[in-house]
């Protein structure tokens, strides 16, 4: 709360009711920037006051649009729409606690002042969808992040669901690992690092992490994991591993409906050739993690055979087998 009654301090309580009240929709005219002044701050003040105030802030450099309408404030860190944005990422972030995402949408929503507030009543909804239990996951991001930037290894407990939908730790000694980065991938966080005992990569869920720690002990060299050996690209990882999921990387040719194209791109990128096309079918080869292609492969089973490689095409006729004596028990 500003001081009431200081009269230096009106060019600053009139901004902050500009903030507030008014945006290009909603002009507050002289007479009404004194009624606000006078309520909220128990300030008096004259019109003349009102236009010398608002002309200094102008020349102080603030964005505000005088007109026969009256005064708005048309400068602000976010518009509109990028504060919808932020918005509904906070909300669909799975990977943060329903406290944690309501007190950051609150903090967003100041940013567009009170009309704002009233345009973004969906976030009323946030109950009813899914975030994590786990509160500590803004705290073990931030302890991520410096151990990356200071190549650092960290320690951990790894968590897992329980059926008391309670979360409990995976198992008693601390997972040590060598972290290298940190990914969001369907509203969750993963932190991708290589687990102190093999040389290959893990994906680690930052939401079933607590107690992290930051250790003194320097972090493996990138070079020295395998699958980084010949450098880390990012987006080619993600790519690779649509559900990250570890393991290896395979290429796989496969059969796929032309209408699977949509599908492909989303998971994929453009990062995969149609080596053959039919009339509504085309030959595809893309790479990917194992694992993760033959969960993709189930999840889209009507629409896509997989041809090689014959272990990858095994498995998923192993797993089909047995669904389908599962539903014809």
């Amino acid at each position: 709360m500003f001081a009431t009654g200081n009269k230096k301090m009106l060019n600053m309580l009139i901004l902050d009711i500009l903030e507030q009240y008014s945006d290009e929709d909603h002009h507050l005219t002289q007479q009404e920037i004194i009624l606000h002044l006078r309520a909220q701050f128990g300030m008096e003040c004259d019109r003349r006051s009102v236009k010398n105030n608002i002309d200094s802030l102008k020349e102080l450099g603030f964005d505000i649009v005088t007109n026969n309408k009256g005064a708005f404030l048309a400068g602000r860190k976010f518009d509109n729409a990028e504060l919808r944005l932020l918005i509904d990422s906070v909300l669909f972030n799975k990977g943060i606690s329903q406290k944690r995402a309501r007190e950051l949408i609150d903090k967003l929503k100041e940013f567009g002042g009170r009309h704002f507030s009233a345009k973004v009543k969906h976030v009323c909804n946030l109950p009813e969808l899914q975030h994590t239990d786990n509160k500590q996951t803004m705290y073990a991001l931030d302890a991520l992040n410096d151990a990356i930037d200071k190549k650092k290894k960290v320690s951990f407990v790894y968590n897992t669901y329980g059926t008391d939908f309670q979360m409990h730790p995976k198992r008693k000694e601390l997972y040590i690992v060598n972290p290298y980065q940190i990914v969001a991938n369907n509203g969750r966080y993963y932190l991708i690092g290589n687990y102190e005992k093999y040389d290959n990569v893990a994906h680690f869920r930052i939401d079933r992490m607590t107690n992290v720690c930051m250790l003194d002990e320097r972090r493996k060299p990138v070079s020295q994991v395998t699958d980084f050996k010949n450098g880390f690209s990012l987006p080619k990882h993600m790519a690779e591993h649509i559900y990250m999921f570890s393991g290896k990387t395979v290429s796989v040719r496969m059969v796929a409906k032309k209408h699977l194209m949509d599908e492909l791109v989303d998971w994929f990128g453009k990062d995969f050739k149609i080596r053959k096309e039919l009339e509504d079918e085309m030959l595809v080869d893309v790479k990917c993690n194992k694992s993760a292609m033959k969960f993709w492969a189930l999840q889209y089973g009507p629409y896509v055979e997989v041809i090689e490689p014959v272990e990858l095409r095994e498995e998923i006729k192993e797993s089909v087998k047995g669904m389908h004596e599962k539903y014809n028990a």
